[in-house]
This record gives C-alpha cells, structure tokens and sequence, in this order.
C-alpha cells in the first residue's frame, strides 16, 4: 500500500520559497489594464505561431517551438499576474 503525505521523508520549508508558492497557486484576477496586455501577448504569440507553421517543416522540432512559445506567453501572464 502506498503510504501518505505523513508518512514519508520531509525537508525543510524555507519561509521566503512558501510565499512564492503560495502566490504561484493563488488565482490572481486581472487589474487595471492587465487583461489588456494578456490579449497583446496572447495575439503576438498566435501570430509566431501562425508564421512557425507556415515556414518551419512539420516536425517534432516545430510542436517544440509552439509548445515554447505557449510556455512563455503563459510565464510572461504569471509575470504580470504575480509581480504586479
């Protein structure tokens, strides 16, 4: 049987890495003009990966680089969600 959280090997917890992790898997609602700059970067995206598509060949390197890209407009959201 599988053991519990309580059961298992911790480390310590360090105050300063709590707090970022509790801002990381907190909902942040959008201020002022946040959404506005989601939609930007969300749109500037779509359109690199639309230029991606047509001009890389279709390749397990190309689904990487829109796979990034998705990954780096959502950093750049988390970045104005949490750091504002």
């Amino acid at each position: 049987m599988t053991k519990n959280i309580n059961e298992v090997q911790h480390y310590p917890a360090d105050a300063k890495e709590e707090k970022q992790i509790h801002e990381w898997f907190t909902y942040h609602s959008p201020k002022g003009d946040q959404q506005d700059r989601y939609v930007i970067l969300r749109d500037q995206a779509r359109e690199l990966a639309f230029t991606i598509q047509r001009i890389v060949p279709q390749c397990a390197d190309r689904s990487a680089a829109i796979r990034k890209l998705r990954e780096c407009i959502m950093t750049a959201n988390a970045a104005i969600a949490c750091n504002e």
